[in-house]
């Protein structure tokens, strides 16, 4: 294994999740799995929030965000009432064109397209394509195109964690190189099957490989698929 890491803690609120703790080169890197997309990060006395949205917690009850990242503009992911509970007035929202078109009142709005990358709260974030590339509507359009979503790799000391968004395994995602901690989605039929899920962590291979936004997809599927893959540790959390 690359990463040392421990089930730890619990939220205080009205709600507990699960927690795991990473080592890294400044300290602890703390994640927390609320639910679906929704997730956060504690590192270096920051907050960062992915994907808050209201169905999955009462962020009335959660820490204070510091930075929120906002994968695509779709209600699982983007919801504007979680948004402005959880931010405070400095507080950067990481989004896409859509969401911010979407939602012109979020003067803390940060866009970021697809491969942009910025330097903001003292963290590297680097944007990345989501999108798909078999699964469709039935009017043949995909259920997330190609430049409307975002993953995102944020960096915290020498660790590099890959939050993929909805996507499928595209090229871009099995070109990825030195990732440490790795989000892939695995929601039939918006996302990733398990067999597309393994083909993209076996591209780049991530140290730890936690499927989420699973929906009623088995994640323990992932796991068979992924045996004699030595250098990779598949975590399930409860991410449905």
């Amino acid at each position: 294994m690359l990463l040392s890491a421990l089930l730890s803690g619990f939220l205080s609120g009205s709600a507990q999740y699960a927690k795991d703790i990473f080592k890294t080169s400044e300290g602890d890197l703390a994640i927390t799995f609320i639910g679906h997309a929704s997730l956060m990060m504690e590192f270096k006395g920051l907050t960062i929030h992915i994907d808050p949205v209201m169905q999955e917690a009462d962020y009335k009850e959660m820490p204070d965000a510091d930075l929120v990242l906002v994968t695509h503009h779709h209600g699982d992911h983007f919801d504007t009432t979680a948004l402005r509970v959880i931010c405070k007035e400095d507080c950067p929202i990481v989004m896409t064109q859509i969401c911010r078109d979407n939602q012109k009142g979020f003067n803390e709005a940060v866009v970021m397209k697809n491969w942009e990358t910025k330097t903001i709260k003292g963290l590297k974030i680097q944007a990345i394509p989501a999108y798909n590339i078999q699964n469709k509507r039935m009017n043949g359009q995909p259920f997330h195109p190609k430049g409307e979503g975002n993953g995102y790799i944020v960096t915290f000391g020498d660790k590099r964690v890959l939050i993929a968004g909805d996507t499928e395994n595209t090229p871009e995602i099995k070109a990825l190189k030195n990732i440490d901690i790795a989000f892939l989605p695995m929601n039939l039929p918006y996302t990733m099957t398990p067999e597309m899920a393994a083909d993209a962590a076996k591209a780049f291979q991530p140290a730890v490989l936690y499927p989420y936004h699973y929906g009623e997809t088995d994640p323990n599927k992932l796991i068979p698929l992924l045996k004699d893959q030595n250098n990779i540790e598949v975590r399930i959390r409860d991410l449905r």
